[in-house]
């Protein structure tokens, strides 16, 4: 008789603090920063910082809801899991086919941003089948380097969130100390309040476009299952990730439109995955323009590993239930790697990247993940006394924001 694989044994604890927040810092140190941002000043223009600084705010009010639950409910799985514990088989399935549609979506996006600076650094234009291709290949690759286990990926994702933090810094500083003199306008606070008072709807739509850049600190209540003394490390790794990731956004931010204004900012993104890379150009930096396009494609290969990672497990803890092909439920005993749920989504994310558009795959990403939060704080709602860490109003302010985001996702397409 064969064994059951949705009987199938517990992941190992081995993700410490450590490796906690540079799952997190892998997950979101990628697309968000290298291409979302350009696509968020596309809409908002001047804007764009006060849409970042709601974005943050947003996103921590969540991360609070998914601290509490993963500490609750240490498992693979994330908000899957918790909706079915808290609030019925109905939410289970729900935050689990919104978490599958919004992350394979941003995964396509990191592979798609990926090839973008690698024409950049190339100094030509790939044909757009030959962009897509690459990307496919891409995928295939960091799929079998996630099937190989989490603790090779682990070291992978430590040494590509370090090169990432390196070439933001480069940028930062070399924009800071060729920033011109005087006070930049598009910096001012009343030029902010000008632009918002004048179209909020463009300023929400583009909080809710830089929400999902922030949300990869889902990544550690994901591999829960995988966290040492979880209850300690993952409020402790999610509020850390959130603090310096909205550190760099802010700077990075701030350098790209002192250095191009919000109109010269937005009108990089247009046409072009790589706006960061204009930035990078327009400074009398000569290397700093291939040492941005190289850490691009290192930081969005990392969050294409993060995400697979992720994906991978709440396909495991969906097949456990039935939702998905029990097999996938299977674990292998040398390495501790649900090869088949890899594999499976590895396979979706590949044809997500046939897509070839990136604004579009954002897009949807955004208003999928904000669905899958809104079932976040719901769970939060229901926790047992026993369990809460916070108060109640910070589930109820996460669940608003969501509710009210998720429809302007799509208003930019």
């Amino acid at each position: 008789m064969k064994p059951d694989p949705s009987q199938s044994p517990a992941l190992k604890r081995q993700i410490g603090l450590l490796g906690a927040v540079g799952l997190g810092l892998g997950s979101i140190l990628g697309t968000g920063v290298f291409v979302s941002l350009g696509i968020a000043a596309g809409i908002s223009g001047t804007a764009l910082l006060p849409a970042l600084g709601i974005a943050a705010l947003l996103a921590t009010a969540n991360g609070l809801s998914s601290a509490q639950l993963a500490a609750a409910y240490p498992v693979s799985g994330g908000t899957y899991e918790y909706g079915y514990r808290t609030l019925g088989p109905w939410a289970g399935r729900s935050a689990g086919w919104c978490f599958l549609a919004a992350k394979g979506a941003s995964a396509a996006t990191a592979a798609l941003g990926a090839v973008a600076y690698l024409q950049h650094l190339l100094g030509t234009a790939l044909d757009h089948w030959l962009w897509v291709a690459l990307a496919f290949v891409l995928v295939l690759g960091l799929t079998q380097l996630v099937a190989g286990g989490v603790q090779r990926s682990n070291l992978t994702n430590g040494l590509i969130v370090l090169s990432t933090i390196t070439g933001l810094l480069c940028l930062v500083v070399a924009g800071c100390w060729y920033r011109p003199a005087g006070s930049s306008p598009e910096l001012h606070p009343a030029r902010w309040a000008a632009v918002c008072l004048e179209d909020p709807l463009l300023l929400l739509q583009a909080t809710a476009l830089l929400f999902v850049a922030f949300t990869g600190y889902g990544r550690i209540a994901t591999l829960g299952e995988e966290v040492r003394r979880p209850t300690r490390t993952i409020p402790k790794a999610i509020l850390l990730t959130l603090a310096v990731s909205a550190l760099l956004y802010g700077s990075v931010a701030a350098v790209s439109l002192s250095t191009l204004g919000g109109t010269g900012f937005a009108a990089a993104t247009e046409g072009d995955a790589a706006p960061l890379e204009v930035v990078a150009r327009a400074l009398p930096v000569a290397w700093l323009g291939p040492a941005i396009s190289i850490a691009a494609i290192v930081a969005m290969a990392g969050v294409l590993l993060n995400l697979i990672l992720g994906l991978s497990r709440v396909a495991l803890a969906m097949a456990r239930r039935h939702d998905l092909p029990s097999a996938w439920a299977a674990v292998e005993s040398h390495n501790g790697s649900p090869r088949r749920a890899v594999y499976a989504v590895g396979a979706t994310v590949g044809l997500l990247v046939l897509i070839g558009d990136v604004r579009l795959t954002w897009s949807f990403s955004a208003m999928a993940v904000l669905l899958y939060y809104a079932i976040t704080n719901l769970s939060c709602l229901r926790l047992a006394p026993r369990h809460r860490r916070f108060p109640r109003w910070i589930a109820l302010a996460g669940l608003a924001g969501c509710l009210l985001l998720a429809p302007l996702a799509l208003l930019g397409i």
